[in-house]
């Protein structure tokens, strides 16, 4: 076990990829296990064949180009692709021992990500009104390196985040991610870092503490 993770949670990184169909259905029973007392929390790091994936807050008109499976996933927000090459993060963890904040818990994951980021050389930030993390792509303008969406059941968080490592990014052209139109989407590869998952995934697990304290009332905010 690692030193940045309790023993109460379970920490799984994936080397295949899996279906977002059962990866959702597997990350709904682990919820309700988290729920009532049976299973540990758990964050649990993975990678998905091509799928676009809505939200509850999803518009029918940013679906531009359907070519992959289209899954309601009952998390907030709007449409999001998810696909190889990019990392996703789905947290479980019991927020009744934990504040029971769910702003806290959405600012203590996005800082997570970004402190992350800032740790493998990427600077990226919050942008007020815009849901994700942003960063600055290689023709100077804002662009989406990672994107947030949770919801929570009975005060236990599923979902989470995905940050995009080396996707192909035309897949996202298939919608508005986010909802967002003017403004477009990055990665560490475009970028000119050539990241392996599991070096990210180290990356993230060294971190893990910090936001573990965030989130335990020890400041939302991430330095």
């Amino acid at each position: 076990m690692s030193p940045h993770v309790p023993e109460t949670i379970e920490w799984r990184a994936e080397q295949s990829r899996i279906g977002y169909r059962d990866a959702l259905n597997e990350m709904t029973d682990r919820n309700r296990a988290i729920a009532e007392g049976k299973a540990r929390e758990m964050v649990w790091l993975l990678e998905h064949p091509p799928v676009y994936t809505a939200g509850t807050s999803a518009d029918a008109a940013e679906l531009l180009d359907p070519r992959f499976e289209v899954v309601e996933a009952g998390r907030g927000g709007r449409y999001t692709y998810h696909g190889p090459g990019q990392r996703v993060g789905y947290v479980m963890l019991d927020l009744k021992e934990r504040g029971r904040d769910v702003r806290c818990f959405v600012h203590s994951l996005e800082g997570w990500v970004i402190a992350t980021l800032a740790d493998i050389g990427v600077e990226s930030w919050r942008s007020e009104g815009r849901i994700g993390i942003w960063t600055r792509d290689i023709d100077g303008g804002e662009a989406k390196i990672g994107a947030i969406g949770v919801r929570v059941r009975r005060w236990v968080t599923m979902h989470g985040f995905s940050v995009n490592l080396a996707p192909d990014l035309a897949h996202f052209a298939g919608i508005v991610p986010c909802g967002i139109e003017e403004f477009g989407v990055t990665s560490l590869a475009r970028l000119g870092i050539d990241l392996a998952p599991a070096a990210f995934d180290e990356a993230l697990q060294a971190r893990f503490g910090d936001f573990l304290g965030a989130l335990e009332g020890k400041g939302c905010a991430l330095p």
